[in-house]
């Protein structure tokens, strides 16, 4: 069983991205966790930006939104449950050649 990633309005959706897509990439299916409108908006925020991350590899992912009742600290709360799959594959797209940055030219008065 895959573990839930949780997900709250001060989350970082670089990081929660890094982790969905290495859950996808081991398990081909990631859940997501959150609750209220700013954890729901960095939660959606990070599975666009994954699927970016996952482009490299090769694999197409899309989410499925649910809702679930959870308990946080002896309250039941609704939260949204992000259900991620890997929708489809293709070949890993090649990475970009890296260049190296020119030095600084020296500013002429």
């Amino acid at each position: 069983m895959v573990d839930t990633i949780k997900v709250s309005a001060k989350s970082r959706s670089t990081s929660v991205a890094g982790a969905i897509a290495g859950v996808i990439r081991e398990h081909k299916h990631a859940e997501v966790q959150a609750i209220g409108a700013g954890a729901v908006n960095q939660a959606i925020k990070a599975i666009a930006i994954a699927r970016g991350y996952l482009e490299r590899d090769g694999l197409d992912i899309g989410c499925i939104p649910t809702f679930v009742e959870v308990d946080v600290s002896g309250e039941e709360r609704t939260a949204v449950k992000l259900l991620v799959d890997v929708t489809r594959t293709f070949p890993p797209k090649p990475e970009a050649p890296r260049t190296e940055t020119p030095p600084p030219v020296d500013e002429v008065e």
